[in-house]
């Protein structure tokens, strides 16, 4: 079972594949997905809502654009849906057309990918070890005097786990503003951070209009399979170019009649942040007495470590974690990581506990 392959969170069937392990037995800690999967209120009014499909959704999607705008405080007017965040990074790349473009990383690599296929080039700003992977303000303003199109950052970042605060982006948005850059902020995973109210731009789209927010319904509402996306900005050119040139009907009446009802289901977005939160404390608590590794102070639902403990990589654990039927990320394929850094989200404690003896008896 020696290997040097990384695997993505989404990569469970290649897991399959390779591992002859079924994957309906395997604890994914790789996937970054809400571990209370889809909220008992919404599979019972979306079945309700199947005959939904006789019938082509809206093509300005009002009543999503509505419900994601009160879930979010922002005027509807301020909201773009599509398919998944993925699209929506493409439609950024695409409508924008950024000729150079400054990516905070290590981070998800689609940014970079989609602004690759658009023809525009790409340098990275990194998010470095001493300063426990968070962003150097400063340093990030002195870097846009290079003038760049665009800045791309993942708020919390992904796989660092890491944070801006709402205040530092508001500098940040001033100064990039005043250097002609436009700002697009990935926040997937902000509904997890304990402190989201100070981390999320969306109160800054009424002062920025050279800002866009992505988010979608993957993660948090433990849907991938649906594919919907949105972004949040008050400007109001791109909302009309891209509405006017854009594929219609990208979201499918299902997740539209979805995005219309998992955003009211309270109990369900409440028990998911007390879940969460409590494990990111927990969870790092244990870790951090460990000689062995080095947690970094998790906002997302998951937690980035190093590995301290000699002739021990992020390889070996993947391999020892799936043995015993779990599966984490080895974040050694990540810009600016290396084989001593690996990353897991956090499920129930329960099985968190599974993995924290896997990974401290290795």
């Amino acid at each position: 079972m020696n290997t040097t392959e990384t695997f993505h969170g989404s990569d469970i069937e290649k897991i399959e594949e390779r591992f002859h392990i079924p994957k309906e037995q395997i604890i994914q800690f790789g996937g970054n997905v809400n571990p209370y999967g889809l909220s008992t209120y919404l599979k019972e009014e979306l079945s309700k809502k199947i005959n939904c499909i006789t019938n082509y959704p809206d093509p300005a999607y009002r009543d999503l654009r509505k419900s994601i705008g009160n879930y979010c405080s922002c005027p509807m007017e301020h909201i773009l849906v599509g398919n998944g965040s993925t699209e929506l990074i493409s439609h950024m790349a695409h409508f924008l057309r950024p000729q150079s473009a400054l990516v905070i990383a290590p981070t998800y690599s689609e940014y970079a990918r989609e602004i690759g296929l658009s023809g525009g080039q790409i340098r990275y700003f990194e998010l470095e070890e001493k300063y426990s992977f968070q962003i150097q303000l400063d340093a990030l303003l002195t870097e846009l005097d290079c003038k760049y199109d665009m800045l791309i950052l993942c708020n919390p970042n992904n796989p660092t786990s890491t944070a801006i605060t709402q205040k530092d982006l508001s500098t940040l948005l001033s100064y990039a503003k005043d250097k002609g850059t436009f700002v697009v902020i990935d926040e997937t995973y902000v509904e997890f951070a304990a402190e989201m109210e100070q981390i999320t731009a969306v109160p800054l789209t009424n002062s920025f209009d050279n800002l866009i927010i992505l988010r979608g319904i993957s993660k948090f509402f433990a849907a991938p399979g649906l594919r919907l996306g949105y972004a949040i900005t008050s400007n109001q050119s791109l909302i009309d170019q891209i509405n006017s040139q854009k594929n219609p009907w990208s979201v499918n009446a299902l997740a539209e009649q979805a995005g219309c009802i998992l955003f009211q289901d309270k109990e369900y977005i409440d028990k998911t942040k007390k879940l969460i939160q409590q494990e990111q404390e927990r969870v790092f608590q244990l870790l951090d007495q460990s000689e062995d590794f080095h947690p970094y102070k998790p906002h997302g639902n998951f937690i980035l470590v190093k590995i301290i403990k000699d002739g021990l990589t992020s390889s070996d654990l993947f391999l020892k974690a799936i043995k015993e039927g779990m599966m984490i990320r080895d974040c050694s394929d990540f810009m600016f990581l290396d084989e001593h850094f690996f990353r897991f989200c956090f499920l129930f404690p329960e099985e968190n506990d599974l993995l924290l003896n896997c990974l401290l008896n290795s």
